[in-house]
């Protein structure tokens, strides 16, 4: 599949450019505190080669090309403001995926997250993926009601699912099939 772009209202969500380097670059660095609770890491003794930005843009473009993977960039009038990523994609007779997601805090709480999340997870039904699921940390509050606002129904607790800030840390689960209903304002209607 090639990469696509969706929009609702003044949020695009696209495939990371390696025109975005300095702009991705400025967001990272401006929002390294911010996502340090929430943002998973590699645990003691597991390395991972360093990736050039030009590296990230050809694997996420790879992740693309391969059905594996439907990485966005979330923009706001043409601004980078976040992330969301479908990961993990499995056919076969599950066809699920995960879909994670960050904002930059300068922009949290204004609606764009669902927002963003809604189309990406439109973009798996259409797609033909069956299962969608978030994983949260009960603590993050923001992204728990996140899942809630979009109907995502929990299924339960993860124990030590991720290495997050220096720790196994536990993660609800919420999950959206293809045959729920999706009202409400993030949805497209007629679905």
């Amino acid at each position: 599949m090639r990469p696509v772009e969706l929009a609702r209202g003044d949020i695009t969500l696209r495939a990371l450019k390696r025109s975005d380097e300095a702009a991705w670059h400025a967001l990272r660095s401006r929002n390294r505190a911010w996502l340090r609770p929430w943002e998973a890491t590699l645990p003691p003794g597991r390395r991972e080669p360093q990736l050039t930005f030009a590296g990230l843009v050809r694997r996420e473009r790879r992740q693309w090309r391969d059905d594996a993977g439907y990485p966005f960039v979330i923009t706001s009038n043409g601004d980078l403001v976040g992330r969301v990523a479908v990961a993990g994609i499995r056919w076969g007779a599950e066809c699920g995926a995960s879909i994670g997601y960050w904002i930059d805090e300068a922009h949290a709480g204004r609606g764009m997250t669902p927002t963003a999340v809604a189309l990406a997870t439109e973009h798996c039904f259409a797609a033909g993926l069956h299962r969608v699921e978030v994983a949260v940390r009960p603590e993050n509050a923001a992204s728990v009601r996140v899942a809630e606002k979009l109907g995502f129904v929990e299924e339960g607790l993860r124990r030590s699912y991720l290495y997050i800030d220096g720790d196994w840390r536990d993660h609800r689960v919420f999950v959206r099939t293809q045959g729920m209903a999706r009202i409400g304002r993030y949805w497209d209607s007629g679905h």
